[in-house]
């Protein structure tokens, strides 16, 4: 006879949200034209948007959690592409445009109107985080395909609020779990 143990984790969602928020909120910071676009937005987006949310992605594979498995894995690997983007460690190939970076956003846009969708099943504070997140990414699409500072401002604000959303709600879940109640709603 034999006797399955379940193997038990940590929820892995409040370190994902973590590293996408805190990480939105700097580049947005930049977005708004509050800083300058420096190595501390770039080291940020390879440590904690990067790593932490891949790390978050795979325990979510572990806990057969799909779309926070999809959700951190993508989103933490669209931080070292557009790491990469910004870097252009090739020579050979061409720098990014903003027609080529425009369709890049919009491409994520796409992508995060459907995870949007998805969060319909979830708490408010999901909803709003990918909800502002899809305005983001059309917004910053729209501002690279129109060349428009103005528009790109606004993305950064939209940026920061998106941000803020998803640390409330991974530090809410810390919390809420470590009181075993609600004490900041999601």
């Amino acid at each position: 006879m034999s006797t399955e143990t379940k193997a038990t984790i940590a929820n892995p969602a409040p370190l994902g949200l973590l590293g996408f928020g805190m990480t939105t909120c700097l580049l947005n910071l930049h977005n708004a034209g509050i800083i300058p676009l420096s190595i501390v937005t770039v080291a940020m987006g390879f440590a904690l948007g990067g790593a932490a949310q891949i790390i978050a992605g795979i325990m979510e594979f572990k806990k057969n959690n799909t779309f926070g498995a999809t959700a951190f894995t993508a989103y933490g690997f669209f931080w070292w592409s557009l790491i990469l983007i910004w870097m252009n460690p090739t020579k050979s190939i061409a720098s990014s445009d903003s027609i080529s970076l425009g369709f890049y956003l919009l491409l994520w846009g796409i992508f995060t109107l459907f995870m949007f969708i998805g969060t319909l099943k979830h708490n408010i504070a999901s909803r709003i985080v990918f909800g502002s997140l899809t305005l983001l990414f059309f917004l910053l699409a729209l501002a690279n395909f129109m060349d428009s500072h103005s528009v790109h401002t606004i993305a950064g604000y939209v940026g920061i609020f998106c941000g803020l959303s998803a640390i409330y709600n991974s530090v809410a879940q810390v919390i809420n779990e470590e009181y075993k109640k609600t004490i900041l709603p999601l």
